[in-house]
């Protein structure tokens, strides 16, 4: 989970450093990159960062929490049934707070319909 974190952390610090990139190159210009048939406008460049932007600090986030759910003992818990979370699912995503039941879609509308 540690790897996971740096790898999400020097991610961001990425895309932030791109981010800057994007801004500074925006107020240096003052050609009309919107009709620009080279290429993507400045404007996408800055929704797609973003967009990207926004999805790492969720991973963190989320890596965060799993990383006090372990520290409390409750890593391998579902917080839908209170069961446990199979070593599986948490190999292969880490920051589980379901099992593989509670996060099916057809198990999480009935659960949130009562």
């Amino acid at each position: 989970m540690r790897q996971a974190r740096a790898e999400a952390a020097g991610l961001a610090d990425s895309l932030m450093r791109q981010w800057d990139g994007v801004v500074e190159a925006a107020a240096l210009t003052a050609n009309d990159d919107e009709h620009d048939p080279e290429g993507p406008t400045i404007a996408y460049e800055r929704e797609r960062l973003q967009a990207m932007r926004e999805h790492v600090r969720g991973e963190l986030t989320d890596l965060d929490r799993a990383a006090q759910r372990l520290r409390d003992g409750v890593y391998w818990t579902c917080e839908g049934c209170g069961g446990p979370i199979a070593a599986a699912r948490l190999s292969a995503r880490p920051t589980a707070r379901t099992c593989i039941g509670c996060a099916s879609p057809s198990t999480a509308q009935t659960r949130y319909r009562r």
